[in-house]
């Protein structure tokens, strides 16, 4: 006679059979210890457990799986220079605990000029589930989880999966083997621990050595995996000599403690291994901090607040400002026409350069003074027409006429002729002048150094000392042209006119175009989907127009004001298409891990003792867009304020926003970016940050900002 339990087991054995037969029989039927895939053309993944049935207060494996297409490549825990390792989100029943992921020793995945850290073919992270005891046989274990990764091959693409498993709680626990057999051989191939502690030290201006004690004889190919970002550059040759593994210190180069982890693989006898391994950092290398390389404009000091500058020191400023601002992306595309005209100048006459110089400077004052004027009369900001949705469209569809007249696709004769090749070559008198006016707003979305501190102090001042002050801005903005065109023998360095110019003036349309698509962005920011529809309809209208006057200009005198007449209407009908469509959308909350700034938020978070940190921005500002890609982003600056307990405040000045633009009056500041550290304590003023960021700005000014609400605490 068979006794019960034995029977029982083999029903189960025969029912596991008849759920594996209909699992291959029947796609997306899975046997109790596999979730259903989640499958993509690059990945698929699924959940596996080793238990097909579990007991009270026992732990069991289970591990994520996925499968990589050929070429295709996921990421470890540290991506190297880019990536984001796998994530998964549990939905665990009360009591039930996962541990972290069990990650495999990567491979490095070159991407010149990058190396990532990652995985290809198929990868198995093992996870520990914990069962409390209060689990009752004849319950059932439902396990969720929300898995997300990364997927690369030369493109890269975020996937996600969710994941479900059902197990049986019973009084014996009942092994999948199958499962179990894939999930012990995931953990044997993992990294153990070394048995030795490396020594890390620093070795010349940016070298680290990893010395190695008990690396075993005969190892070849040995590389350091660390685990953490900001150690080493992880692009850089690693070189073994002797018993020790000289690397390259990362541009980001932080310790957080003596102790640093991770993975060294090595081939020995011709087998990959891997070590779990410990490096001890020396004192120095503790004490000479972080090591970030910030490019040398970022170096420059922060300036004074405005209310301490006097009226010389603001002219000072605003003509170094006006110098830097020369150096901006957003005024690089007017700066490469300025420089083809010259070309084109090179053999002129002295007195003809002279003249082109100073009209230059004419057309780069007369529009600064009236932006000026605008801002004393209207109480406006720096870039405040960038805040029109219809202003920035109206620029949007100038670049891209003058990149289409730039590569010969329209011609327009007579007078129009003259003006509209002055305009995109910089030559003759009404291009020069135009090309400065021209310079000037695309220059509007940027605020160099030294400039923020000298407009807030002008936009404090009455009106002939505020006009003063952008007249020095408007000279130093308009210095390097002016002062070229008075050196003739700089333009002699220039080759020889010949074909190369009309391909180069060809070339420069494409960052008309590539500035035209940044401001088509910044309208669809401002007005949704109504802002780019209408810059669209613009741009078209305004090349059927030019395209109308250049095929009627040899027609007969009536048929050319025909087409002029026309080309008004249409334009007048486009402007009021644009003025009814590009309408400000609504403000949206603050994204990407940060809150909607505003003052009485700021006046709350530091009543609860929490440091606060506001980022006064605009989708137009391409400074602010820089500093947020090079610092705000990083995951250094993430981690710390996370340690700190930083939060994170964005005041958008994308649209008019009165009690920003307020905001910015109070701190000195006539534009954005404006970049505030508040500390922990009620009413505690904030400390402005350089307008040019680096990581290491930001997490320095956090830790200021959280050790004065430390010191509160303490009292």
């Amino acid at each position: 006679m068979i006794a019960p339990a034995a029977s029982l087991r083999r029903l189960r054995t025969a029912l596991r059979g008849v759920a594996l037969g209909l699992s291959l029989l029947v796609p997306g039927l899975a046997a109790a210890a596999e979730s259903a895939p989640a499958m993509t053309p690059r990945v698929t993944a699924t959940l596996i457990a080793d238990r097909d049935a579990v007991v009270p207060g026992e732990r069991f494996r289970m591990a994520l799986v996925q499968r990589l297409a050929p070429g295709w490549h996921s990421y470890w825990r540290n991506p190297g220079d880019s990536g984001e390792p796998t994530r998964i989100d549990w939905e665990l029943p009360p009591g039930v605990t996962a541990g972290p992921l069990q990650w495999p020793a990567p491979e490095a995945i070159p991407f010149p000029p990058l190396v990532n850290f990652g995985f290809k073919g198929e990868v198995v992270l093992p996870v520990e589930i914990s069962v409390p005891a209060s689990l009752r046989p004849g319950e059932t274990l439902r396990i969720r989880a929300k898995a997300s990764w990364l997927v690369c091959e030369t493109i890269c693409i975020p996937e996600e999966g969710s994941f479900a498993l059902s197990l049986p709680v019973e009084s014996a626990s009942v092994v999948d083997e199958a499962a179990a057999t894939r999930i012990a051989a995931a953990e044997a191939a993992l990294p153990r621990p070394a048995g030795f502690t490396a020594a890390l030290a620093a070795t010349g201006e940016d070298g680290l050595s990893l010395t190695l004690p008990g690396l075993p004889e005969g190892a070849r190919e040995v590389f350091f995996f660390p685990h953490t970002d900001t150690l080493i550059d992880h692009s850089a040759p690693q070189l073994l000599n002797g018993g020790t593994l000289a690397l390259k210190r990362s541009d980001a180069f932080k310790l957080d403690g003596a102790e640093q982890e991770g993975v060294l693989t090595f081939t020995q006898d011709g087998t990959r291994r891997a070590l779990l391994l410990a490096a001890t950092a020396e004192p120095a290398l503790l004490a000479a901090g972080p090591q970030a390389r910030a490019p040398a404009v970022a170096t420059l000091p922060p300036p004074p607040p405005a209310e301490t500058l006097t009226l010389w020191i603001a002219l000072g400023f605003a003509f170094a400002g006006g110098l830097i601002l020369n150096l901006m992306p957003c005024v690089l595309p007017v700066l490469f026409i300025k420089a083809l005209g010259f070309a084109q100048m090179a053999q002129a006459s002295r007195a003809t350069l002279r003249l082109h110089g100073l009209l230059f400077l004419a057309g780069v004052v007369a529009t600064f003074l009236t932006l000026a004027g605008l801002v004393v009369a209207l109480g406006a900001g720096w870039g405040f027409q960038l805040q029109s949705p219809p202003l920035v469209i109206g620029l949007a569809v100038l670049m891209v006429l003058i990149g289409l007249n730039l590569l010969g696709a329209f011609e327009v004769g007579g007078r129009i002729q003259g003006l509209g090749g002055s305009v995109a070559t910089g030559n003759g008198p009404a291009g020069a002048l135009l090309t400065g006016a021209l310079a000037v707003v695309v220059a509007t979305p940027c605020t160099a150094p030294f400039m923020g501190a000298a407009m807030g102090y002008a936009v404090t001042q009455p009106p002939a000392l505020a006009l003063a002050v952008f007249l020095a801005l408007a000279l130093g903005f308009a210095a390097p042209v002016v002062a070229l065109s008075f050196a003739p023998g700089l333009l002699r360095l220039l080759p020889r006119p010949g074909p190369w110019m009309l391909v180069l003036k060809q070339a420069f349309a494409f960052p008309m175009f590539a500035t035209a698509i940044w401001l088509i962005w910044v309208a669809t920011v401002q007005a949704g989907a109504g802002g780019a529809l209408a810059a669209l309809v613009a741009i078209l209208v305004a090349g059927f127009a030019v395209w109308l006057l250049g095929v009627t200009r040899a027609r007969g005198r009536g048929l050319r004001l025909s087409a002029l007449g026309l080309g008004l209407v249409l334009a007048f009908g486009v402007g009021a298409f644009v003025l009814d469509t590009a309408v400000p959308a609504p403000a949206a909350g603050a994204r990407g891990g940060s809150e909607a700034w505003t003052p009485q938020r700021v006046a709350e978070l530091q009543a609860q003792g929490k440091p606060v940190f506001v980022n006064f921005t605009a989708a137009w500002c391409i400074t602010c867009l820089a500093n947020e890609r090079v610092a705000l982003s990083r995951q250094e600056v993430k981690d710390a304020f996370a340690r700190l307990g930083v939060v994170y405040l964005k005041a958008d000045w994308t649209n008019r926003d009165a009690t920003i633009a307020a905001a910015l009056g109070e701190h000195g500041r006539a534009g954005v970016p404006l970049y505030l550290a508040y500390p922990g304590r009620a009413g505690a003023p904030a400390e402005i940050l350089p307008q040019l960021l680096t990581a290491d700005t930001v997490v320095a000014a956090a830790e200021r900002a959280a050790e004065g609400r430390t010191a509160q605490a303490g009292r």
